[in-house]
This record gives structure tokens, sequence and C-alpha cells, in this order.
């Protein structure tokens, strides 16, 4: 008996697979997955085996968090002022980054923080001179580089990046948009 053909959708995206790859591994057309998937074609039996069987040679091969995250991490030291730390985040096209006291991480900044102190009344020049650690949030989760995309995307269910490390020093960082990479492989 085999799972659900609804399945094929969930466990292909688990694996970080297109749907293109997939076929091309169970030899069939990107169509008719994607007929498959949204459910306007009920495939004949040795489809749905090779489908099946192409996605069983496959699990173990999940995506990782070293696979798709972005190397330079780029953060802000706590006692900087803020303009700094939305002058880097210009700079470098990020919307969130870590803050740092020293070589230490304590919490995080973001685009979202900075734009929520300034709806809720606050001058933006009266911010901009204020200290990052005025208003930085909670410190972004740490995985490790071996880290599953499943574990991954709940994490960002909840944050807006988690940080990779390894031996105690930071490897990369994860964003909902370094997700969407596995769509591009």
């Amino acid at each position: 008996m085999f799972p659900d053909l609804k399945d094929i959708e969930r466990r292909r995206k688990k694996l970080g697979l297109t749907q293109t790859e997939l076929a091309e591994k169970a030899g069939v057309s990107q169509s008719l997955v994607a007929r498959i998937e949204s459910g306007s074609v009920d495939p004949r039996y040795n489809t749905v085996v090779r489908l099946f069987t192409a996605l069983e040679g496959m699990k173990g091969k999940e995506v990782t968090a070293a696979e798709i995250m972005t190397g330079d991490v780029v953060g802000v030291q706590a006692d900087n002022p803020l303009e700094s730390a939305a002058s880097k985040m210009k700079e470098f096209g990020v919307s969130q980054m870590p803050v740092y006291d020293g070589d230490q991480i304590i919490g995080s900044i973001s685009e979202r923080a900075i734009l929520a102190h300034i709806a809720s009344g606050t001058k933006a020049s009266a911010l901009s001179a204020r200290k990052t650690r005025d208003i930085m949030e909670d410190a972004f989760p740490t995985v490790r580089p071996e880290t599953p995309i499943s574990v991954l995307s709940v994490l960002l269910e909840h944050n807006t990046a988690a940080l990779v490390t390894e031996h105690g020093e930071t490897q990369g960082i994860i964003t909902n948009s370094d997700l969407l990479k596995v769509l591009h492989k």
C-alpha cells in the first residue's frame, strides 16, 4: 500500500527537489508530476510506483543548512548608533542581522523592529541617534551545518533568520529567501 498521492508534493519539497528533478529521477514528465500534485490526473499504478521509488531513493539526501546558507554574515555592534545599523542593512541589502558585543552575539536587529518604533511615533531623527542595543530583539536561533531544511523551515516560521554555527564560530545565516534557493537548484 502506497502513501496518499498528496504525499508526493510534501515529500518532494522536504527533499528540496523541483518537480523537474523528481520527474527526471522517476522517468516521467514534469507536467505529469504537476498534474498529479494538483490532483487533476489519476496516475497509473506504475507511475505511482516510480514516483515513490524515486522519493524513497532520495531519503537521507534532504537539503541542509550548509547548502543554502549565506556565508558572509553582516552584523553590527550593540553600541553602534541605530543609524549605523540601518546604513549597513541598506548597503548590504539585508533586512535583519545579528547584534554583537565584541565577538559575542547578543541579539538581532531588523527593518521590522526599526519600522515598528517609527510607527509607534518615535521620530526618525531621535531613533537614529539611539544605540542599536536599545531596540534590538532576541538573538537568532542557531543551527548546525547539517540541520535539514525541514527543521529550518519550522524555525523560520517563528524567526526572521537562523545562524549556522560550528565549534562556536558563525558559518552563515539563513533567512526565508535562502529557503527559496531549493527551488532554483
